[in-house]
């Protein structure tokens, strides 16, 4: 197999390429990434010894290298995407460009070039909030902020190319990923390499807020069960065996640094913030996937890889950018006037 991996130089994109470059059948690895700040070349690190890994430095929507690329490559699997929250607010047509407008890039140009299977990575953030219950695949699409419409939107684009020319594509929604080496701006590094610092961290609203846990390895495993084995046109829930509040989660994550509760400060809720994600992911255990990694024993093996890599972690850290103000009470009240 000749692979080709967008955003292989992030964090879940990375731990896929260097787990693809051991498999047997892979003749080459191609990873396109632009390397933005979420991307970095370090995550692939002894990949770069292989002979079957090239790295290409480019933007998926750059559509004369896209095209250049698909050639000569049996599969693709896209991970290249704009996937930070609270930088949606700010910047909201980026995220549209990239995460739509460079998804419809790759998906014609494996079109043209006869690509045997397209695998589309996505989030669970696109059906929005549940109050109860778990999304299927089929569950309607309701994303309430812009980082999910854009993935949302990416996705109904990637299987618009399945329902009209044909084109092998399938999507994964995998819930919230952690492991080694992640961004410092998602939720379980930022509190690590603060309170690793002695620093303090801060929960909006209450910490009520709940989210699926499935650890960076095992949603890997389950996205290469899709390029193996998914079907042309189909989705996949990919979730893992945790269900937590961000205040649960807080206390694990003190309990590790060896820190308290004081360490802990409750701000406004951000805005948008969906209360409870959760999804079915019994489609995928039909084709054999099942998380193995123990969440609690993940979270020290990520806060072991945090405490031995501050070289590595602390100048994103310092460049974080400031959290998004909740501007709703700023905003203007619409008198209603009414004829007497």
């Amino acid at each position: 197999m000749k692979l080709l991996v967008t955003g292989g130089a992030g964090f879940i994109g990375s731990h896929f390429v260097k787990g693809m470059l051991n498999a047997e059948d892979v003749e080459r690895v191609t990873v396109m990434d632009a390397l933005t700040y979420a991307g970095d070349r370090a995550n692939l690190g002894e990949a770069f010894l292989s002979p079957k890994l090239a790295f290409v430095l480019g933007d998926i929507c750059d559509r004369g290298l896209v095209d250049t690329l698909m050639a000569g490559h049996d599969a693709v699997v896209h991970f290249a995407a704009e996937s930070h929250v609270d930088r949606s607010f700010q910047t909201a047509a980026r995220f549209m460009t990239t995460n739509v407008l460079g998804t419809q890039t790759l998906a014609d140009a494996a079109m043209r070039h006869g690509i045997e299977r397209f695998v589309h990575v996505s989030t669970d953030e696109v059906y929005g909030p549940l109050t109860e219950g778990a999304a299927t695949e089929e569950y309607p699409l309701r994303p309430t902020v812009p980082y999910a419409s854009s993935k949302a939107a990416s996705d109904l684009m990637a299987l618009s190319y399945w329902h009209t020319y044909g084109a092998p594509v399938c999507v994964t929604r995998s819930s919230n990923n952690y492991g080694p080496r992640q961004h410092p701006e998602k939720i379980i590094p930022l509190f690590l390499t603060k309170l690793l610092r002695g620093g303090k961290v801060t929960l909006h609203d209450r910490g009520q807020h709940m989210r699926n846990w499935l650890h960076v390895a095992d949603n890997c495993a389950g996205i290469e069960l899709v390029l193996r084995q998914g079907g042309p046109g189909e989705i996949y829930n990919l979730g893992g065996g945790t269900d937590m509040t961000s205040r649960e989660l807080t206390g694990e994550l003190l309990r590790i640094c060896g820190a308290g509760w004081d360490q802990v400060t409750y701000i406004p809720d951000r805005l948008s913030n969906d209360l409870r994600y959760a999804m079915d992911w019994g489609k995928i255990a039909a084709l054999g996937y099942r998380p193995t990694r123990d969440f609690r024993a993940g979270l020290e093996e990520t806060a072991a890889w945090y405490r031995a890599n501050p070289d590595q972690w602390a100048p994103m850290s310092n460049s974080l950018p400031a959290a998004m103000p909740d501007t709703r009470s700023a905003r203007p009240v619409l008198e209603s006037h009414h004829a007497h």
